[in-house]
């Protein structure tokens, strides 16, 4: 008979630490299978500018003949997702046959991949002649830097 192990503090914190580093593997492992092939869906993907200021990140998409109530996004601490449908107008005329169409229609999709710290309240998108400016600023990210808390004499009160 097999007795189970009781792990110890710093058997657990060795546990935790490689949780953690697989997690963060298979978030990877789907960014990397998102942008491999973001059309395998059918969808197309609309193209995207990513800028960085000092303290923004600005994303520019191309979205002409989408309206803003057919476009959704997503934000999350690892990624940027944009989505939504453009949808063809039915023509005016009857149309014999298309001599030519490059246009693209249907879903379309993008995730943008975040390494940056964004605060996600103040983040603001805008859809302006075909253009969606996505904004989101920056937060100093705090992980590594020593903070000093005042301690209270609680006693002299």
């Amino acid at each position: 008979m097999i007795k189970p192990v009781r792990a110890t503090g710093l058997e657990r914190l060795e546990l935790q630490r490689l949780r953690d580093r697989v997690g963060r593997l298979f978030v990877a492992l789907e960014e990397a299978t998102e942008a491999e092939n973001p059309l395998a869906s059918g969808a197309w993907a609309p193209p995207v500018d990513l800028c960085e200021t000092e303290n923004m990140i600005s994303v520019r998409v191309e979205l002409p003949g989408v309206a803003a109530d057919q476009i959704k996004i997503g934000l999350s601490n690892t990624k940027l997702r944009i989505w939504g449908e453009k949808k063809r107008r039915p023509a005016r005329r009857r149309i014999i046959s298309y001599l030519c169409s490059e246009r693209s229609y249907g879903k379309f999709n993008r995730v943008v991949p975040l390494r940056w710290t964004i605060c996600v309240r103040t983040a603001s998108a805008e859809l302006k002649s075909g253009m969606l400016f996505i904004y989101l600023p920056k937060i100093e990210d705090r992980r590594g830097n020593e903070v000093i808390i005042e301690v209270k004499d609680a006693s002299t009160e």
